[in-house]
């Protein structure tokens, strides 16, 4: 399938291959107005486009899990298969599981066993915490997916990476939401940022795709593609 300008899904997943599938990589996926909102009317899926869409099934296609905090799976409605069946097919050629797992991040463990991101997967996720969540939270969940404890009192994000490359998901796609991945940046744990620039001015009082602790990280452009109206950017650890 060719999007507007000419680029092929094949050519998709050639600009956004990874160097190696055995280092860790945290890569970051997020689209963004021109004034830098993060969301329209409180959700990303407002700013989105085709080749914004078309990014975001690539991303997904090419990682080992999809993480993202338990805020942003409610918002967003996640629940059932993370891919098409296309293209759970192409992993299953190149030697991938078909579906890849849902981590989900939560340091209260406020999650609902029965939320569709945890009963209708189809393969069965990850929840994300630290020692100091509620334990009968973690008993509950446990029922329904594997629980993993990644800090004393706050989930440190690089404990997350280690514990995840620990079960062979070396490939981490992070999707939100604002919280965890300032928690990532703080920890100097991001290694991509995938950010497609929407052609729309929002204005408003809709947040960053990252916000917390204070940290800079330098970063080196490794591609910028226009699609239309549409600038897909993606940027790499300098």
């Amino acid at each position: 399938m060719a999007l507007s300008e000419g680029f092929t899904r094949a050519e998709l997943l050639e600009r956004y291959a990874l160097p190696d599938r055995t280092t860790p990589r945290v890569r970051l996926n997020f689209v963004a107005s021109l004034d830098g909102a993060a969301t329209l009317d409180g959700v990303s899926g407002g700013l989105g486009t085709p080749a914004d869409r078309a990014v975001f099934n690539t991303l997904r296609a090419l990682t080992d899990v999809i993480l993202v905090g338990a805020g942003t799976v409610r918002a967003e409605g996640y629940g059932g298969p993370l891919l098409s069946e296309a293209d759970a097919a192409w992993r299953v050629a190149q030697g991938f599981a078909p579906q890849p797992p849902l981590a989900i991040v939560s340091g209260r463990l406020d999650l609902d066993p029965g939320h569709p991101s945890l009963a209708e997967a189809v393969v069965r996720p990850i929840v994300v915490t630290h020692a100091g969540s509620p334990v009968e939270r973690r008993a509950a969940l446990a029922e329904v997916a594997d629980v993993l404890v990644c800090g004393a009192e706050v989930v440190e994000p690089r404990l997350v990476v280690a514990a995840l490359a620990a079960r062979g998901l070396t490939q981490i796609l992070c999707e939100g939401g604002p919280s965890l991945v300032g928690a990532l940046i703080e920890a100097d744990a991001v290694d991509e940022l995938c950010l497609t620039l929407s052609p729309v001015l929002e204005g408003g009082a809709a947040g960053r795709i990252a916000h917390g602790g204070s940290a800079a990280r330098a970063m080196t452009l490794v591609h910028a593609l226009p699609e239309g109206d549409t600038l897909l950017l993606r940027y790499a650890r300098a």
